[in-house]
């Protein structure tokens, strides 16, 4: 009986949210292996649809999430729990914010793609694209500044800005500014081994 349930939930569900959500966003290991991704979506129905946090994203997102312009963020669909949660501030709109693929950010991440002119604080500085690889994790309270590239399997200790890239990846690094405190020497998904 719970089987059934489920389908018909997942069948009703796919029917009426895709009239909300971009489809290709509705589709993955949240709404294929779970069931969380449907909760989040008629969840984010009446947050982002009804009222209006976050309205023009085109995937569901939690309303204590920042999401500056929707198109210039880059993820893959398995990765939708990190719009899901609190706290975190997706400033794109200056420039492209790429999360690579099983990348995990924890709550009150800041990803900055644009900075004012210190000159001029009315005035931005041209955007740069903030470019995260595969496989990281991005600690609480993190600030990841415009134009820094992280390689594969770069970890953020809590609490750092980024302020500057590590595009050689297998490294975790913190502090403010970040800096590398040790090198990864992953096998397979290992992080824990050297």
């Amino acid at each position: 009986m719970k089987k059934i349930l489920k389908k018909l939930f997942v069948l009703f569900s796919k029917a009426i949210l895709s009239l909300f959500f971009d489809r290709k966003y509705l589709k993955g290991k949240w709404f294929e292996d779970k069931i969380d991704g449907w909760f989040w979506a008629w969840r984010s129905v009446w947050f982002q649809k009804i009222l209006g946090f976050n309205r023009r994203v085109p995937w569901p997102v939690s309303h204590q999430i920042i999401v500056g312009n929707p198109n210039d963020i880059i993820f893959d669909v398995d990765d939708l729990n990190n719009f899901q949660g609190f706290g975190k501030y997706f400033q794109s709109g200056y420039g492209k914010i790429v999360i690579g693929k099983g990348t995990l950010i924890a709550s009150n991440v800041g990803i900055i793609t644009g900075n004012h002119n210190p000159c001029k604080l009315e005035e931005h500085l041209p955007g740069k694209d903030v470019i995260i690889g595969e496989n990281c994790w991005i600690g609480m309270n993190v600030v990841i500044l415009p134009g820094v590239i992280l390689g594969p399997r770069t970890i953020i200790g809590a609490g750092s800005v980024v302020t500057h890239s590590f595009p050689e990846g297998n490294c975790i690094i913190a502090g403010n500014p970040a800096r590398i405190i040790k090198k990864l020497e992953c096998k397979d998904n290992n992080l824990g081994g050297e």
